[in-house]
């Protein structure tokens, strides 16, 4: 561990800040302290001598919500504890927590606030701790990536690893359970699309699903993978969270790829109280995932219960030119403006007011489009038989653009 060079910097820090400065790693070890120091509280004192962070100053810290921040948290002062205020800068790379920062007010400061002035000031020598810290000291990025493989295996049904993940703090006793598959839509050029070395769409999927999720109590675990990331929540009936987590999930995606997210979709399966239908639910959430995107007007988030003939057709091969109607008219010029017709036609029950708004259209237009359709394969496209091959032929063509995840 490169320990001079992080003493140092800590070093240096305190004295631009002109405060008392201790560093230490997630399970509250001592790394590196400054010897700045006008006035140190009785926890500073035991915590230089220990090196460990006691129980009861770690519960009020963690109290604050430290182990969720990726901002500084003002923890105030606990007299019963002999603490001073303090703020905690947690020390972040590539949306990975390796450690955290303390600045302690002095003893007749009533506030935080002139630390909090102070620190953007030194905003590139704490990044540049952090990043010293992940090269010095992998074993956090090391056990992140190591337990989402652990969660991933899981969620492609080895046993073995539903038997670990079972005993996770945040999964165990925590169901129902609901997974969700998040996805950067083909067709953008935000998200991990943007990035092509498959390592880095990878890092992009993780850290912006870590993110995201940051601060929602529902959402439990979440991995990432080159084309997609994965989330555990707990089910619910209302999407307010996930609507929440998705909005947010953009905005990272943006602030990785540098590149403003455009379609980013989120597949949800069905709920389960048993880990051991975790594989399943996953499944059913790739599948809520790949529909959202192929077929926009399903909307953003989607539930595997309103994939409807996606689902169906994710259970084995459709052709689409198997329809010997469907073939009729796919080979023809004018073709662009038949299938939209037809496609609303049979999603909107035949509503023809409803289908000339959406497709800008007057409703003569819609109803000659219709009758060129009865001209060329020489049947009503409205007739039952036909009309459930060419509306499954049309669905058939938009899976076979899915994305595979």
């Amino acid at each position: 561990m490169r320990n001079q060079e992080i003493e140092d910097l800590v070093e240096q820090l305190a004295v631009e800040l002109g405060r008392g400065l201790s560093l230490e790693d997630l399970d509250g070890l001592l790394l590196a302290y400054s010897a700045n120091q006008s006035h140190a509280d009785r926890v500073r004192v035991n915590f230089l001598l220990s090196k460990r962070v006691p129980p009861d100053v770690s519960a009020w810290q963690l109290s604050h919500g430290i182990a969720a921040a990726v901002r500084p948290v003002v923890v105030p002062a606990n007299a019963e504890l002999g603490m001073l205020g303090r703020v905690c800068v947690p020390l972040m790379v590539r949306g990975f927590r390796v450690g955290y920062l303390w600045v302690q007010q002095d003893a007749q400061e009533q506030s935080a606030t002139a630390i909090l002035a102070q620190l953007p000031r030194v905003r590139d020598a704490t990044d540049l701790l952090a990043t010293l810290l992940l090269d010095s000291n992998t074993a956090e990025s090391s056990q992140r990536r190591a337990r989402e493989q652990q969660f991933l295996a899981a969620a492609d049904g080895d046993r073995h690893a539903l038997e670990v993940i079972a005993d996770w703090p945040e999964i165990r006793q925590r169901g129902p359970w609901q997974a969700a598959t998040v996805h950067a839509g083909p067709g953008t050029d935000a998200g991990p699309q943007a990035v092509r070395d498959p390592l880095a769409a990878t890092l992009v999927n993780r850290s912006a699903a870590l993110q995201a999720t940051v601060g929602f109590d529902d959402a439990l675990f979440t991995a990432g993978l080159g084309s997609h990331a994965v989330m555990l929540f707990r089910a619910r009936q209302g999407r307010t969270a996930h609507a929440a987590v998705l909005k947010r999930y953009e905005g990272e995606l943006a602030k990785r790829t540098g590149v403003p997210a455009s379609k980013v979709v989120m597949g949800i399966g069905e709920p389960f109280g048993s880990l051991r239908a975790l594989p399943a639910a996953y499944r059913e959430s790739r599948i809520a995932a790949q529909a959202a995107t192929v077929d926009p007007a399903l909307g953003a988030i989607l539930d595997v219960r309103g994939a409807g003939v996606y689902e169906v057709l994710a259970g084995g091969a459709a052709d689409p030119e198997d329809s010997v109607y469907y073939r009729l008219l796919q080979g023809r010029a004018d073709a662009a403006e038949l299938f939209p017709v037809l496609e609303l036609l049979y999603d909107s029950d035949g509503a023809v007011a409803g289908i000339a708004g959406r497709l800008h259209l007057h409703r003569s237009t819609v109803y000659n489009r219709i009758a060129r359709v009865r001209g060329i394969i020489g049947a009503d496209p409205l007739a039952g038989r036909v009309r459930l091959e060419l509306h499954l032929a049309l669905k058939a063509a938009r899976w076979a653009a899915r994305p595979r995840l």
